[in-house]
């Protein structure tokens, strides 16, 4: 019989479609697409993307040019631009300002058929490092509100270049997911005085049946209430509500299950297109202890359609205590 199952932060309802059940052979994934032809991220390219913002590159090496392990870039097509004013402004009951903020590619590898769930650990724990240093770069200004990384793996989840990459934008609004999000965070602390990020790690590892793998700062899980076959959630063992305060030490772990977890899903489902998103705070200090920063993994494996945009509902097919039995086993 399906299940509806209540999400604890968001308050919203997910089918879980149990006589739908699919197991992992079941999914045909669109895959990555080659993209034939000229890479502007590829090594010896650098003068086809804007001047680097960021590069980690041997010493003595000038900016701009061969000789990088990670570069992060303007988008030469940017969703928002960094330069000018907001000018807010009405127009009767709209309201409308300028699209200010930043976008920002991040080239994981300079080699082009490198994946994170091919690159070694280190190159792994490098993104994590520069996401934390262009968070902490763009939050200086104080024009911007939110900075969402992102990362669209394959061309039926939204990437329009093959070359492994992610991308950081900064916004000067808060989006309303990611009030939602705090505000069902704020809501549980209000009602029972802790954080529900912790509280779901506690009686996930716990359970167990949901626990894909942990070490010793983080676990990855396939949340209970799963909107998607396969959704992945990494969040870290202490509680932490922005991810640009993670200590140093612990991006080693971090870049451990990540790169373990996206090897798993590379296994278990044929290397499916999927989106990741780094879920982090904008509340003040003083509301800090309600949130804890966290990374969705969400693979491409079925489509929304009208019932989901119209309900708000999910239909997934693969309950999530199997998903995670699956994962567990892979190596």
């Amino acid at each position: 019989m399906p299940e509806l199952r209540k999400d604890p932060i968001h308050g919203r309802w997910v089918i879980i479609a149990t006589e739908r059940s699919r197991r992992p052979s079941d999914f045909t994934p669109e895959g990555i697409k080659p993209v034939g032809g000229f890479c502007p991220l590829c090594e010896g390219n650098e003068d086809r993307t804007p001047p680097e913002v960021l590069a980690f590159r041997d010493n003595g090496i000038s900016p701009n040019s061969p000789g990088w392990s990670l570069r992060v870039v303007p988008n030469k097509f940017p969703a928002l631009r960094i330069e000018g004013d907001l000018d807010r402004e009405g127009e009767g009951i709209y309201d409308r300002m300028n699209g200010i903020g930043a976008h920002e590619v991040v080239i994981e590898t300079p080699f082009h058929h490198e994946t994170l769930a091919t690159l070694p650990l280190k190159a792994v724990e490098n993104v994590l490092w520069a996401y934390r240093a262009r968070i902490v770069d763009l939050r200086r200004d104080e024009r911007l509100r939110y900075v969402m990384v992102f990362k669209n793996y394959g061309s039926a989840a939204g990437a329009s270049l093959e070359h492994s990459h992610s991308q950081i934008i900064a916004l000067p609004i808060v989006p309303t997911r990611v009030r939602e999000e705090i505000e069902g965070s704020k809501n549980y602390f209000l009602y029972k005085d802790r954080c529900v990020y912790c509280d779901i790690i506690r009686q996930e590892i716990r359970q167990r049946s949901r626990v894909i793998a942990e070490n010793s700062a983080f676990v990855s899980i396939a949340p209970f209430a799963s909107r998607f076959p396969f959704e992945t959630w990494i969040l870290p063992k202490t509680h932490q509500p922005s991810y640009e305060q993670m200590e140093a030490s612990r991006y080693g772990p971090a870049a451990e299950i990540l790169s373990d977890t996206l090897r798993r899903l590379k296994q278990v489902l044929d290397d499916p297109p999927y989106n990741y998103i780094l879920h982090t705070s904008s509340l003040p200090e003083q509301d800090r202890d309600c949130y804890h920063w966290h990374i969705e993994i969400m693979p491409k494996l079925t489509k929304v359609a009208g019932f989901e945009w119209g309900t708000g509902f999910y239909i997934n097919p693969t309950p999530p205590e199997e998903a995670a039995e699956y994962m567990r086993e892979a190596r």
